[in-house]
């Protein structure tokens, strides 16, 4: 795979859900809205795919049924990370085997191994495929940082693990990352609300909750900043700003999957316990911002 098929604005997918199970019809027509709309690439199965509650089976059949509806048309990068070593490899293995394109591989969480221990980790997923292999580094949830160091051992030893989710929140991170590896080396914002500051310091485009229903905004606003036209590329980041914040009001992915119900793209806007509703005042916000939402999906 081309590691330029990277670049652009990838939708980190919710999984729709119904009476307490994965709903595929929900995700084929979410999916197929995607397609339409001219983004760079989905992410099955990542944070915003809560998929730390969904089971091996769902996972895997969540990653099988957008790899067999997207066909080939743009990347499928599966998140196929844990905190346990041999879980992810056993998911990796088996989403490469399902047609992955790539994977989106979280820092371990909880248990927060050392730098040591993100190197044996993630030398033993390179060792598994081929195929890229997307570092994905969120301190917020994680509780540990990938360091640039850690990050560029990997990619000396190990050239598929060529890409970095950023989501820690700091630019000096984005250019610290670009400025010690080369320029085949991928970034990608993976904070809607940073995409612009993150590609002005060399990030390549963004893993996005909020294309989940704004597609064709994001992939704008990205491929502008790929061009360096920031004075247009700003004016898109400047009108979504306030959304790209009021989808976090609650825990990711609730609000989403609430938007993506009231405006009909999906039945239901059930999420998995932990997880629950959004609160009866965030409800009423987010049915407002649904209202002014102009759709192009």
């Amino acid at each position: 795979m081309d590691k330029k098929l990277l670049h652009g604005a990838h939708t980190a997918l919710i999984t729709p859900m119904k009476d307490g199970s994965v709903s595929y019809t929900d995700l084929e027509r979410l999916v197929n809205a995607q397609l339409s709309s001219g983004i760079s690439g989905l992410v099955p199965c990542g944070t915003t795919g809560e998929s730390p509650t969904l089971s091996e089976e769902e996972h895997l059949q969540v990653i099988k049924n957008t790899v067999e509806i997207v066909d080939g048309k743009i990347p499928v990068i599966a998140g196929t990370g844990a905190n346990s070593t041999q879980e992810a490899l056993e998911l990796t293995q088996k989403a490469d085997q399902a047609g992955a394109d790539a994977f989106l591989l979280v820092a371990p969480y909880y248990n927060k191994p050392s730098q040591e221990g993100l190197i044996a980790h993630f030398s033993a997923l390179a060792e598994s495929t081929e195929k890229p292999i997307i570092l994905y580094s969120i301190p917020s949830r994680c509780g540990i940082e990938i360091s640039t160091n850690t990050i560029a051992r990997l990619y000396e030893k190990y050239p598929n693990v060529c890409a970095l989710k950023e989501a820690g929140g700091r630019s000096s991170k984005v250019s610290e990352s670009v400025g010690s590896l080369d320029s085949n080396f991928v970034v990608l914002s993976g904070d809607d609300g940073l995409t612009l500051p993150f590609m002005a310091c060399g990030a390549k485009g963004v893993i996005s909750v909020a294309s989940n229903i704004i597609p064709n905004e994001v992939s704008q606003l990205v491929e502008l900043a790929i061009k360096d036209n920031y004075k247009q590329a700003r004016e898109i980041h400047a009108k979504n700003y306030s959304f790209f914040c009021d989808i976090f009001m609650e825990p990711n992915p609730v609000p989403i999957k609430t938007l993506l119900q009231l405006k009909g793209i999906i039945q239901s806007a059930e999420a998995r316990l932990p997880l629950t509703p959004p609160t009866a005042s965030n409800f009423e916000l987010l049915k407002e911002i649904a209202h002014n939402l102009e759709l192009k999906i």
